[in-house]
């Protein structure tokens, strides 16, 4: 009986290249589509971050019956060093709302006196009066402080890099609307009166200060003011309430960094409290060959606790605040060398192609680029000296009127499809 042995072909070295091609092709394809899939993960979260911090605002404003006031905290003291024991009013809103999105504990701390100190701080600083932080804490810069040290992933975009060594970083800033007069401080002083100076209400100046803030101030918030939904006349679907903002990684980016001394901001050389955006958003500040950079001549904040969102706890709006100005991952800006008296800040993300906006009614929409800003040379709202008064329509189309809560303008977008 004669068997018959059989015998399997082996590849040829064509047919193996040929495979081997192929599967370079696929994972090609793959690899960018995975990333994508990661980034829209990322994306999701952020928004779901701010989503948290747009239930504890409604939660917050149930229990207390007002918004949390940006700005807050306790007054300027007079005794010792003013910034290790008091916060001179300079609290952001993120700070009232711990409670409300579970760190509680963290609440605890910064409310009541306590001898905290940072990872690496072994003693307390001797400016501390009586060996103890005061209730709510130092001034938001003190970077001894363990509370404002505290990194809290709620107030972080996972899309986001930036990195701190020092102070907690936030990518959810509250919203000041469409004009920066008096946007640092809401018409009050570091002492809670109606007043310029930093005197105890002795003399104040109601005129100047209380009829400019009310002309210039028309966003969601207002420094150092008690705001109530009641106020957002417009309707909290049709106004702007937080944006998302980009931390710096030291590269001098636009959208997260932001320029100094830009003196030609200045609608005339008149009035300081009057700005034009194109003059933040082109000029020799911004690199020509790389516009998404500021130009190596341009003077940009320095230091890593200085930068957009360095300090969660800082009401200050180069910290914690935007305007709806400059259309989305625009240019940061302010006249001369502050953290940002007089400037304009923008709403930007690491995401692609826009930012997301967290509504009144605590909705999260994401908001592109190229949404319409209207007329971007016309210079901002002010009480006096701007073609541009009080109850003037916002020159900034679209995203201006987003950002205004009582102006009577008619939103005709369906924002959240």
């Amino acid at each position: 009986m004669r068997s018959t042995i059989s015998r399997r072909g082996a590849f040829t070295l064509v047919e193996l290249l040929v495979v081997i091609a192929i599967i370079g092709i696929l994972v090609g394809l793959l690899l960018p589509a995975v990333q994508a899939a990661r980034e829209a993960a990322r994306r999701m979260s952020c928004s779901n971050n701010f989503k948290q911090i747009g239930l504890a605002i409604h939660n917050y404003h149930s229990a207390f019956k007002q918004l949390p006031t940006n700005m807050t905290g306790t007054d300027r003291c007079y005794n010792g060093d003013i910034t290790y024991n008091s916060n001179r009013l300079r609290l952001s809103y993120l700070v009232s709302l711990l409670p409300f999105f579970e760190q509680q504990g963290l609440w605890e701390s910064i409310s009541n006196p306590s001898t905290d100190l940072a990872p690496g701080i072994n003693t307390m600083p001797g400016q501390v009066t009586n060996g103890m932080w005061p209730p709510m804490g130092p001034a938001p810069w003190r970077q001894q402080y363990r509370p404002w040290a505290t990194r809290i992933p709620t107030l972080r975009c996972p899309s986001d890099p930036g990195f701190g060594v020092q102070l907690g970083r936030t990518n959810y800033a509250a919203s000041y609307g469409d004009t920066f007069n008096y946007v640092w401080n809401g018409g009050k002083n570091e002492r809670g009166y109606i007043q310029n100076g930093n005197g105890n209400g002795n003399d104040f100046d109601e005129n100047w200060m209380v009829t400019r803030a009310r002309a210039g101030q028309r966003g969601f918030f207002q420094g150092r003011t008690e705001m109530k939904f009641r106020d957002v006349l417009d309707g909290l679907s049709n106004t702007v309430a937080c944006g998302e903002i980009a931390t710096s990684l030291g590269k001098r980016e636009v959208n997260a960094d932001y320029a100094r001394q830009i003196t030609d901001l200045l609608f005339n050389s008149g009035s300081e409290h009057i700005g034009v955006p194109a003059n933040c958003a082109t000029g020799p500040h911004i690199d020509p060959n790389r516009p998404k950079f500021f130009s190596q001549t341009a003077n940009v904040n320095g230091g890593i606790n200085n930068g957009r969102g360095a300090r969660w706890c800082d009401g200050r709006i180069a910290y914690a605040g935007v305007q709806t100005i400059l259309p989305p991952n625009s240019p940061s800006c302010v006249r001369n060398n502050s953290d940002g008296n007089h400037g304009f800040f923008s709403v930007g993300s690491r995401h692609q192609g826009g930012a997301h906006v967290l509504m009144g009614d605590g909705a999260v929409v994401f908001l592109t680029d190229s949404i319409e800003s209207g007329d971007q040379n016309a210079p901002t709202v002010c009480r006096d000296g701007s073609p541009n008064g009080p109850g003037f329509a916002s020159p900034y189309g679209l995203w201006g009127a987003l950002g205004t809560r009582a102006n009577s303008e008619t939103i005709e977008e369906q924002l959240n499809q």
